[in-house]
């Protein structure tokens, strides 16, 4: 069984779509980080994107313990193409039927040259699928964003966008996931703050 430790990266305290924009988190909440790190196993790879929210995240939470591999840039938020950096009312001015489609439809809905729910679920698949193969039975901590861990919410639990969609995850938050083999999942924990 390999067991993944999702964290999503610290806030960014923005008040719009952030999603490829490269914007700082606020890691100045020193006793939740070090509450996470206590929690996560000493014996792991680290893994993030490559977005410097995530990279600050995951080098905050870095131990002796743990291996670093590269940043993963298919670890990425969601591409949100034209609406990154939109206030969400101005995103349903400018688009509202798209945009009341991209949250109560997930899935192949995607915004103006930005992605779909679909195509950012396969793109994260792929890294997990090549992790899961390369670190089989270990321990993997992947410091990522709201969406993405999400996506890998909908595959443990076998659920619809649209259901996964309804989780909550908070910054600095740990999910726990149990890869059991072939597309065998297993969610342990969503959303864990320690």
């Amino acid at each position: 069984m390999t067991t993944w430790h999702w964290v999503r990266h610290g806030p960014t305290h923005e008040k719009t779509f952030v999603g490829w924009r490269d914007v700082p988190a606020d890691l100045s909440d020193t006793a939740l980080i070090n509450r996470v790190r206590a929690h996560l196993p000493e014996d792991a790879v680290l893994v993030s994107s490559d977005l410097i929210r995530s990279v600050h995240t995951a080098d905050v939470l870095h131990t002796a313990g743990h291996t670093r591999l590269p940043h993963e840039a298919n670890l990425r938020e969601m591409d949100f193409g034209v609406w990154d950096g939109m206030h969400f009312e101005a995103v349903a001015a400018r688009d509202p039927d798209l945009s009341r489609a991209f949250w109560e439809k997930p899935g192949d809905v995607q915004a103006p040259d930005g992605e779909s729910w679909n195509q950012t679920r396969a793109r994260v698949d792929a890294v997990v699928d090549r992790l899961n193969e390369t670190h089989s039975g270990g321990h993997i901590i992947a410091v990522a964003h709201f969406g993405v861990i999400l996506t890998q919410v909908q595959r443990a639990l076998g659920v619809s966008p649209y259901q996964a969609m309804a989780h909550k995850i908070d910054n600095i938050s740990v999910t726990t996931l149990h890869h059991k083999g072939n597309d065998a999942w297993e969610a342990h924990a969503i959303n864990h703050l320690p």
